[in-house]
């Protein structure tokens, strides 16, 4: 049975969180919460967040045991970016993108509803 968490509008841009999210695909979840908390990367702390989310919600709403529990997908899309101005020399401006994402995690049992 499949269960799932979702965090939104995460100040990161979706590429580097893609990095990270790429690694712990397919994991059993006990090696990727390992991973995650040793991974220096600003995206690793924001994913293990959503893991941990996820687990949270398999145990409670589908009473799933923790320990059988393998990361089933990992979904990093992007969300809205922000535009901000920078003033550069001789009247000109930069644009600036604070670039926004939508990290979803759905881990499963192996077993069908």
């Amino acid at each position: 049975m499949d269960t799932q968490a979702i965090l939104k509008y995460q100040r990161i841009s979706a590429q580097k969180c893609r990095l990270v999210a790429d690694a712990v695909r397919g994991l059993r979840v006990d090696k990727a919460l390992e991973f995650l908390n040793f991974n220096n990367k600003k995206a690793s702390k924001m994913i293990l967040k959503v893991l941990e989310s996820a687990v949270a919600n398999a145990e409670n709403n589908n009473s799933l045991d923790i320990d059988d529990l393998i990361i089933k997908n990992i979904l990093v899309d992007e969300g809205p970016t922000a535009k901000r101005h920078m003033p550069r020399a001789r009247g000109r401006v930069n644009q600036i993108l604070k670039r926004s994402s939508h990290i979803t995690v759905i881990v499963s049992d192996g077993k069908e509803a």
